[in-house]
């Protein structure tokens, strides 16, 4: 299956925490970074997600929040805060979209607005965080 969701990041299920109505599921990049994502215990069941099971997070490139790295700022709640450097940034009539480089080296594409890209003073060579919430990584495995 083919999906429109561009950040499709191949990891290795590190841990899976279960809950009563939804799981956490810990997800190991080939670099050691680790996501986490919150799906609910059905489909984590139906994926048969497991401790070594590959499987893929998949990240709307419009859940892809950027936050500038400079230490003493803003604490989030977003677990997942992944260092990255900028590639591009496409310029809309509105929006933008902002390829960056993690430090393992995939690939990952956001969405912003072009008012928050200029504020943040986005440019090739930029050292930024790609956040995104735990609820808004889909977890898939290949059928």
């Amino acid at each position: 299956m083919n999906l429109s969701a561009r950040n499709q990041l191949k990891a290795t299920v590190a841990n899976v925490k279960k809950g009563a109505v939804n799981d956490e599921v810990s997800l190991r990049l080939a670099d050691g970074t680790t996501l986490t994502s919150i799906i609910t215990e059905t489909s984590c069941e139906n994926l048969g997600l497991k401790e070594g099971v590959e499987a893929y997070a998949v990240i709307k490139a419009t859940n892809v929040m950027i936050g500038d790295c400079e230490d003493g700022g803003l604490k989030l709640s977003a677990r997942n805060q992944l260092k990255g450097t900028v590639e591009a940034v496409k310029d809309g009539m509105v929006n933008c979209e902002v390829d960056l480089t993690l430090a393992g080296g995939e690939k990952v594409t956001s969405v912003i607005t072009m008012a928050s890209a200029k504020r943040l003073a986005l440019a090739p060579g930029k050292e930024v965080r790609a956040i995104i919430k735990a609820s808004d990584i889909m977890v898939g495995v290949k059928a």
